[in-house]
Parts: structure tokens; C-alpha cells; sequence
């Protein structure tokens, strides 16, 4: 069973899902792939997992960086679940490209190379935005493309960290928009 809940953040309204093993859905309203992972059925109800992820979302939208974890429930491929352990492991305030993550993954696997555009497409599909950083994530030129959330949302989440963005830069055309 699933359970939702909602979250009014100063970027616009956030669905949260959970299900007994932790939070499986952080969305802004209206985002690409909404409630993607989320069951047909399920139900609006307050449980704990939503109360220590919307302590964990006051303090990140006031600017700090949370000091506690929340349990989350990541599903999806073992390709996706790599990524998104690295995704996790971004520091607070920094960015990495899809291109290091790459390397990382091809490394952990033993593989040459692996490619930037599979990591972008795990990192696309990530269901708990902000608390799985994937807005931490930028292209090797500083092009900051790929936020399912919406780019001006990347933009507010990365100032607000006060990530160095004089290098980086929104694309005239691409998926980012």
C-alpha cells in the first residue's frame, strides 16, 4: 500500500508518496513523469515518513543543509539504483556531470566507459527529487539540462544551495525546457 501527502514549498506544491519501507515520491506539481511510481491505489494519510520528510524539506528550503536522513524506498532498475546512489552522495552546495557519474559507474563495473546518456536517462527517471539530489547533476559543459522537475526549478534549488553558477548555463533548446 501506498500513502500520499502533500507539501507546499516555496517552488510550488510537492506530492509526496510512502509506503511501509519509506518515501518512494518527491514531485513538484506538473513535472515530467508525475507520480510515475506511484500505485493506482492509494491512500492520502499522514505517517510518519511524511512527517520527517517535510521537516527534512523546511530545513533545505530554508537554506541549510538537513543533518538527518529520511528512509527511502528507491524501485527501479539496478542501473537506476547505482545511479542513484551517487546521486546521493553529491555534496550538499556541489554539482557533478553525467559524464563523472558515468565513469564512476563504468568503474565500479569494470566497463571502459559507460555512456552519459544512459546515466541521464536513470537520472531523469529519479522519483524523489530533491532529497536524491539529481539537481546537483549538470552536463560537462555547464549546460544545465535535464530536470524533470522543470529547469527554473534546477536553478532555484541550485542557488539556494549557493552552488558557483557563473559557469553554468540554460540551454536555448533541449530536454531541460
Amino acid at each position: 500500500m501506498q500513502y500520499i501527502s502533500y507539501y507546499n514549498s516555496p517552488l510550488g506544491n510537492i506530492l509526496l508518496a510512502a509506503d511501509p519501507m519509506g518515501l518512494t515520491g518527491i514531485w513538484f506539481e506538473g513535472q515530467k513523469y508525475f507520480a510515475q511510481t506511484l500505485d493506482k491505489e492509494h491512500v492520502e494519510k499522514e505517517i510518519p515518513f511524511f512527517s520527517e520528510a517535510k521537516r527534512w524539506l523546511d530545513v533545505y528550503f530554508t537554506g541549510n543543509e538537513p543533518d538527518f536522513t529520511v528512509p527511502l524506498h528507491l524501485t527501479g532498475t539496478a542501473f537506476q539504483k547505482e545511479v542513484w546512489a551517487i546521486l546521493l552522495s553529491i555534496p550538499y552546495g556541489q554539482t557533478m556531470t553525467y559524464g563523472e557519474i558515468a565513469k564512476q559507474i563504468a568503474a565500479q563495473r569494470g566497463f571502459p566507459r559507460m555512456s552519459a546518456q544512459a546515466v541521464g536517462g536513470a537520472v531523469g527517471h529519479n522519483a524523489i527529487s530533491i532529497i536524491v539530489p539529481c539537481h546537483r547533476v549538470v552536463g560537462a559543459n555547464g549546460n544545465l539540462t535535464g530536470y524533470a522537475g522543470g529547469i527554473e526549478k534546477k536553478v532555484q534549488l541550485l542557488t539556494l544551495e549557493k552552488v558557483d553558477t557563473t559557469s553554468l548555463f540554460i540551454p536555448r533548446k533541449g530536454t531541460a525546457l
